[in-house]
């Protein structure tokens, strides 16, 4: 099963991306590392996960998305730029946007909020008790 290459086309927005987020090629400093979960042998022996750390910022991220190394190159440098963007700008990223939906819905109801929803369920049952079929012998 061969994965489809990064487009140029996409390369390109990247590298403008992380022109206007000012990051320069030469502040990154690149690693690959031996990649580790599902995918058994070959993925335990190639060196394909990538470590991307920025110098001037500090940030680093580690992406292991596929088996091809160009394709996590990719991955992590856009990463990379999310994270600088969601520092710097202030700007929500989609996961970020994401765990914070699945934060507020697992949040505790208030005591009002929640005597409120069960006052509401218990009319819901009472309205459908109302509905049940009379017998015709009563």
């Amino acid at each position: 099963m061969s994965e489809a290459p990064i487009s140029s086309a996409k390369w390109r927005s990247l590298r403008t991306r992380m022109v206007r987020l000012e990051i320069r090629e030469e502040d990154l400093v690149e690693k690959f590392v031996l990649g580790s979960g599902s995918g058994g042998q070959k993925v335990n022996k190639t060196a394909s996960c990538v470590s991307l750390r920025h110098a001037e910022s500090g940030l680093s991220v580690k992406v292991q998305r596929s088996r091809s190394r160009e394709s996590n190159r990719y991955f992590a440098r856009r990463d990379l730029c999310d994270k600088l963007a969601e520092k710097l700008l202030g700007e929500k990223t989609a996961r970020r946007q994401a765990q914070e939906k699945i934060r507020r819905q697992k949040r505790r109801r208030s005591r009002r909020a929640k005597a409120q929803m069960l006052d509401e369920k218990r009319k819901q049952g009472e309205k459908k008790t109302r509905r049940k079929r009379v017998d015709a012998q009563e």
